[in-house]
């Protein structure tokens, strides 16, 4: 709803405008002197401002002249049939629209919720034109179709104050996309608080989430501000949602709805303004089926969910990520060859980009600093042969492998035993290549 300001020397007229335009949920400030009228402009911000423009001493043309009208706000004219043209010289000036009076209330409120929608439009466009340079969009890394339509999404809700569910595997980057949805949204100066619901027992929860006060169970020698306080004015991050049991779902699902909560062994209520994004690994329609998991409390929390996938479904993404974690890691020098990345792009990384760090800064270890080898990196792939030996008869896929084994002798004799130019041969890496071997017993 509008901050509006409304001019007019007739207190008639100021107080009808005042009464119908906060029925319909505006703030609206009155005043009858335009001298205190331009003391208010240049102190207070205001959405809209309606003056009158026939008013004595100073006008309603001479309030635009002041320039004290700041960027964004927009000024409705009050006038009689005789000073239309007057009106209109207004707009000229920067005035939005005009009505003759006598005009009825409601076409006022229909104007002013039509310059209310226009403000709103223009906050969303300039939005969108500075959020891709903005450093939260780029801290979910990754260029790929999916990605990007992850990226947009976010950016689309994190400007409202709709509850986000995302859900998705271990180490997926939920976390980041919830710094994401809070650091793009007008809450981002102020706390944004994770908690992880698995990892804090059943007992201490209610606690942690809703505080307690002094001698509420043995410990609480003082008053404890819970998360939901803490996150006041700013956005709470429940991750593992799903590991909720019943009891705190429900005492969670009051103070969503109430935006108020009772400390553990208090009586006050103290009310919140926060923002929740929630988090699972779990299927939560699954779980409702199953019990466990509360319909009304996962309506609650699923106005705008968002999915994010494993990474093997995003592998354009790897090498992105990796020089990322690369740049990190203090290691901006290291590079992934191209062996490296042939290995990146068949493993099917189980523990998602949480894994994918894990196993960089390893090898990092490894390698001492030096260049990256495949041999620094220790993942399990199924190792596909060089020719298609699947075949229904035993004797050929026997008489294939051995055509397969003569083809690596054959480019390991024409290289002169050198592994790299006989994998380039054969147009396979050096880890194949010796994986092969291996298979084969063909000594390395």
């Amino acid at each position: 709803m509008a901050n509006i300001l409304v001019v007019d020397d007739e207190p008639k007229m100021t107080s009808l405008v005042c009464g119908q335009l906060e029925d319909a949920n505006h703030t609206v400030t009155t005043t009858t002197n335009p001298k205190e009228a331009l003391q208010l402009i240049e102190k207070h911000s205001y959405d809209i401002i309606i003056t009158d423009l026939s008013m004595p001493e100073i006008t309603g043309m001479d309030i635009l002249d002041k320039g004290l009208i700041k960027e964004g706000t927009e000024i409705i004219i009050m006038t009689a049939f005789g000073s239309v043209e007057n009106a209109v010289k207004a707009m000229k000036k920067g005035a939005a629209d005009y009505l003759i009076k006598p005009f009825s209330l409601e076409e006022l409120e229909i104007l002013v919720e039509k310059l209310v929608k226009k403000q709103k439009n223009e906050s969303l466009q300039e939005h969108y034109k500075n959020i891709i340079s903005d450093n939260s969009y780029s801290k979910f890394i990754g260029s790929s179709q999916t990605t990007v339509k992850i990226k947009k999404m976010i950016s689309k809700v994190a400007i409202t104050e709709s509850s986000v569910l995302l859900t998705g595997k271990s180490g997926t980057g939920k976390e980041i996309a919830a710094k994401m949805v809070h650091e793009l949204s007008p809450r981002k100066n102020n706390p944004f608080i994770a908690v992880n619901c698995a990892a804090i027992a059943e007992t201490l929860l209610e606690s942690e989430l809703f505080g307690h006060e002094k001698g509420a169970f043995t410990g609480a020698i003082g008053r404890k501000r819970g998360r939901f306080e803490l996150a006041d004015k700013g956005t709470i991050f429940l991750d593992e949602i799903g590991e909720m049991s019943q009891a705190m779902q429900t005492k969670l699902l009051r103070v969503l709805e109430e935006r108020k909560l009772i400390r553990v062994g208090g009586i006050d209520m103290v009310e919140i303004d926060v923002r929740v994004i929630a988090a699972t690994n779990r299927d939560l329609k699954s779980e409702i089926e199953k019990g466990n998991f509360r319909e009304d409390l996962f309506f609650r929390l699923n106005v705008f969910p968002v999915h994010l996938p494993n990474l093997s479904d995003r592998k354009e993404d790897i090498i992105e990520l990796s020089r990322f974690f690369l740049n990190q890691l203090n290691f901006p020098h290291l590079d992934l060859s191209n062996d490296i990345i042939e290995l990146f792009q068949k493993y099917d990384w189980p523990g998602n980009i949480r894994e994918l760090k894990n196993v960089l800064e390893r090898a990092i270890i490894l390698s001492e600093g030096e260049p990256l080898t495949h041999n620094d990196f220790s993942l399990e792939i199924e190792d596909t042969p060089l020719i298609d030996t699947n075949s229904d008869s035993g004797s050929t896929k026997k008489g294939l492998k051995v055509i397969e084994k003569q083809m690596i002798i054959d480019a390991l004799d024409k290289s002169n035993g050198n592994k790299t130019e006989a994998a380039k041969l054969l147009k396979i890496t050096r880890r194949r290549l010796y994986s092969r071997m291996k298979i084969h017993n063909i000594p390395t």
